[in-house]
């Protein structure tokens, strides 16, 4: 169908047709007239650019999106409107604040938070793959919100960004990264930060939690142990993970830089020792299972 029919079809101007063929969104058949020919599979492109852009997303975040047969883009860009609402949420507190008198060099100093805080998250997003980068992505946020005052935190600001920079990338054989996909793409951002809150209440108190799950704990462990788990995919996923973790400097670099940079990492994860070393007390063969994460 020429453009005329293609517009109608799709509900875009011919200007915007055209300039979406100008971006290469889009590659129409040239006719022998010079007229362009748009068919089925350009006319779905089109519908499907008109609904991301009325999303707001950027022409060139869409043509990643339309080139990604895995979703992956789709998800980042699902963690990335989350986490700007956030920032939009504490602009517009700042707001508040300065038109209640707060001084400029103060707030200059909250807004400095928000652009450091999304650096190390935008980086923390695009450093690892999938579902496990929008887990590590979410899961680092909540602790970004804190001025970078001392030497100190200076540093180890500019050594999460340096590693995070250089992290070597993060790659599944190709039946993990299938099964990888098949088995997270249906993790919304909102699950995420459910199972980020269960987590963080279990660690703030984990006698009640054990007491309360100790029977899902009980099968739960059961199965980790089991050769049915040692011989599935999720536990080479997991020794993959852990192998990556121990030599990239996740462990070394990364967390030790993080728990200076923030002081509610670094508490978070004091309460996370005391509930692993509560676990280990209860479940001693826990041990054994050489990927208990």
């Amino acid at each position: 169908m020429l453009i005329k029919a293609a517009s109608k079809v799709t509900d875009l101007t011919k200007k915007a047709i055209e300039y979406y063929t100008e971006q290469e969104l889009i590659s129409p058949a040239i006719l022998e007239n010079g007229y362009r020919d748009f068919n089925e599979k350009d006319v779905e492109r089109l519908k499907k650019i008109s609904v991301l852009r009325k999303l707001g997303i950027s022409v060139e975040e869409i043509k990643k999106v339309l080139d990604d047969d895995t979703g992956d883009m789709l998800q980042k860009l699902s963690v990335q409107s989350e986490l700007n609402v956030q920032r939009e949420q504490a602009k517009k507190a700042i707001l508040d604040e300065l038109s209640c008198g707060k001084s400029y060099s103060e707030i200059e100093e909250e807004l400095m938070v928000i652009e450091q805080g999304a650096s190390v998250t935008e980086k923390l997003l695009n450093a690892f793959p999938g579902y496990y980068g929008r887990f590590v992505c979410l899961h680092f946020a909540r602790f970004l919100n804190e001025l970078i005052v001392t030497d100190k935190q200076r540093a180890a600001y500019q050594e999460v960004v340096t590693f995070l920079d250089e992290v070597p990338p993060l790659n599944f054989p190709q039946d993990l990264q299938e099964y990888f996909i098949e088995n997270t793409k249906h993790i919304s951002t909102e699950n995420i930060t459910q199972m980020i809150e269960s987590a963080k209440h279990s660690i703030e108190n984990p006698e009640e939690f054990l007491s309360q799950n100790k029977e899902m704990l009980d099968q739960y462990l059961a199965f980790k142990l089991s050769d049915e788990f040692r011989n599935s995919p999720i536990f080479r996923i997991q020794s993959l993970l852990k192998e990556f973790n121990s030599t990239s400097g996740y462990y070394d670099i990364f967390i030790p830089a993080m728990k200076r940079l923030s002081t509610s990492y670094a508490e978070y994860y004091k309460q996370l020792e005391i509930a692993n070393k509560q676990l280990l007390q209860q479940y001693p063969d826990i041990g054994k299972s050489n990927n208990w994460s």
